[in-house]
């Protein structure tokens, strides 16, 4: 019974996205991959409230606590430890930070490298470059890398140099906490934000890609008694959209509501009349197929991997144009027809993804950097 390492040290607040990941990759591989030993690493220093991990403890899931974090020196480390790689077959890296001088085979995990699409995600341009040195390394050190779209692969390709042969194609899926919540849940948590009946949602951060200054631009151009809600992780240094909803005077249709519970976010997403995601760049973009998972409407942008995830379940928009935006949002909020046509698409979109199939060609991808076919 082979042992594979799953650094799951990205299992906190801090990474929204990763941490989903890894969390729910766990899970998928401690349950489709039975006859393997799976030794996660965590951080139980991180400050973690939406991951509950006792609800991981299965027979093949060894949990071992590994109080050091990405990116920091003495992650390095973590290589020279034998009594952690021992016996282990291979380390998986959900991340580009990782102790790149391994021994061990390495599979990484490289979600996007939006910064290096979007420079103004990250405006420094030392960090920029030392951004695109550690994914280059951490490319280069692994055997194989997974990534979690077509354009995600490509953007892998133009920035990094990297050859197709060398990268698979894995897509996410939802899991099931994400499905149509009971009227009774949707008033708990809709009573508990503080949230009128009518409300478009947006889930996720707050970054420069997630294109929310024209989302906002938009909505106070749009004549409804519905408000935006602006849901997610907060980041400060991005207080633009919040300055903007001051400036504008429209504190009382865009609603921001940060930090929300993992119990909370499938009730969230079945109350929304809509769920609009107008990022400009995203590796794979989970939040709309987990909107479509709970039966609620999608506008998204036509942009990067979206319409790979969406499919003709959604109505998609130019995100560079405001107007676009605007004519979108109209189109969902007034057509009742409309939204219950997409409410059924987006329902059987979901369930062409599965954590079984990420899980079982995750694992292949483990065979074939040890040798396999």
């Amino acid at each position: 019974m082979p042992t594979f390492i799953l650094d799951g040290r990205t299992m906190q607040d801090h990474y929204w996205g990763i941490g989903r990941y890894v969390y729910h990759l766990a899970r998928g591989l401690a349950q489709y991959a039975t006859p393997d030993h799976f030794r996660v690493l965590y951080n139980p220093h991180a400050k973690n409230t939406r991951f509950d991990l006792t609800k991981l403890a299965q027979p093949n899931l060894e949990w071992c606590p590994i109080p050091v974090s990405a990116l920091s020196l003495s992650e390095q480390s973590l290589a020279f430890q034998h009594a952690l790689s021992a016996n282990a077959a291979l380390w998986h890296s959900p991340y580009y930070a990782l102790p790149y001088a391994l021994s061990l085979p390495l599979i990484v995990t490289l979600e996007d490298v939006t910064p290096l699409v979007i420079p103004q995600e990250m405006p420094n341009a030392a960090k920029r470059l030392a951004y695109r040195m550690l994914n280059q390394l951490a490319a280069q050190r692994a055997r194989q890398v997974i990534t979690l779209s077509q354009a995600a692969r490509d953007d892998l390709v133009k920035q990094l140099h990297l050859s197709h042969d060398k990268i698979t194609v894995i897509p996410l899926a939802t899991f099931d906490t994400f499905q149509p919540a009971t009227p009774r849940e949707i008033d708990r948590v809709r009573n508990a934000l503080k949230l009128p009946a009518r409300y478009v949602l947006y889930l996720g951060v707050n970054k420069p890609h997630k294109n929310l200054l024209r989302l906002v631009q938009a909505w106070r151009k749009i004549q409804t008694n519905a408000v935006l809600v602006l849901a997610g992780q907060w980041d400060a240094r991005f207080p633009e959209v919040q300055e903007l909803v001051v400036r504008e005077n429209l504190e009382d249709c865009v609603l921001f509501r940060h930090n929300i519970a993992e119990a909370d976010l499938a009730p969230l997403l079945s109350g929304a009349t809509a769920f609009v995601f107008p990022s400009l760049h995203e590796g794979f973009g989970l939040p709309p197929l987990e909107a479509m998972a709970c039966g609620t409407p999608v506008v998204c942008a036509n942009a990067s991997s979206l319409p790979e995830v969406v499919g003709e379940a959604a109505i998609l928009f130019n995100p560079l144009a405001v107007s676009a935006i605007e004519q979108a949002l109209e189109r969902i909020l007034e057509d009742a027809n409309l939204q219950a046509k997409l409410r059924e698409k987006g329902l059987q979109r979901a369930q062409q993804f599965s954590w079984e199939r990420t899980a079982r060609e995750t694992r292949r991808v483990y065979e074939l950097a040890l040798g396999g076919r």
